[in-house]
């Protein structure tokens, strides 16, 4: 799914649709407060616990003053609740990669160990203001608490995320 006209589509790899090839550990080729808002849905897992606040630090620093961070995140409590409950369909693993309901939730945890970091909110929450983020939302699916309704519109994976934003 590429974004919609308008975006800065920013990725660690090469490819179409792909605007920013660069990691963002080493920093965007954005100035400094030259977004309104940035958006990140399920990347930050990718992020190592250790440059997870230099990682929002940097998208601080090209957003705007009072601009938004918007973030989609996989939800650790989620799953372990999915997990408790015995509810095999949420998981994404198929059967051939994990059998057991106890093998899903670890593999979906870790996505195939692509994830470095899990999250729940309130760890999301320390995060954002350890990184100097203003005011802290939590929001819906579809729904934001900034005056840029746009920025829902790359919302997805509702069912295992949820949505935070900070302003800067």
């Amino acid at each position: 799914m590429y974004p919609e006209a308008g975006w800065i589509n920013s990725d660690i790899k090469h490819g179409p649709g792909i605007d920013l090839s660069c990691d963002i550990r080493d920093g965007l080729p954005l100035e400094a407060e030259s977004i309104d808002y940035a958006v990140s849905i399920h990347a930050l897992p990718e992020i190592s616990y250790v440059d997870l606040g230099p990682v929002l630090g940097e998208l601080r620093r090209v957003l705007k003053p009072e601009g938004v961070l918007r973030l989609a995140l996989p939800s650790l409590e989620k799953a372990v609740d999915a997990y408790k409950r015995g509810e095999r369909d949420y998981f994404l693993i198929p059967d051939e990669d994990a059998r057991t309901l106890g093998g899903k939730l670890a593999t979906q945890v870790v996505w195939y160990g692509h994830s470095r970091s899990v999250f729940v909110p309130e760890f999301v929450d320390e995060l954002l203001e350890q990184a100097g983020y203003s005011a802290i939302h939590h929001v819906s699916f579809g729904e934001t608490a900034s005056r840029y309704p746009e920025i829902v519109s790359l919302d997805n994976r509702p069912a295992e995320s949820f949505f935070i934003e900070g302003v800067r």
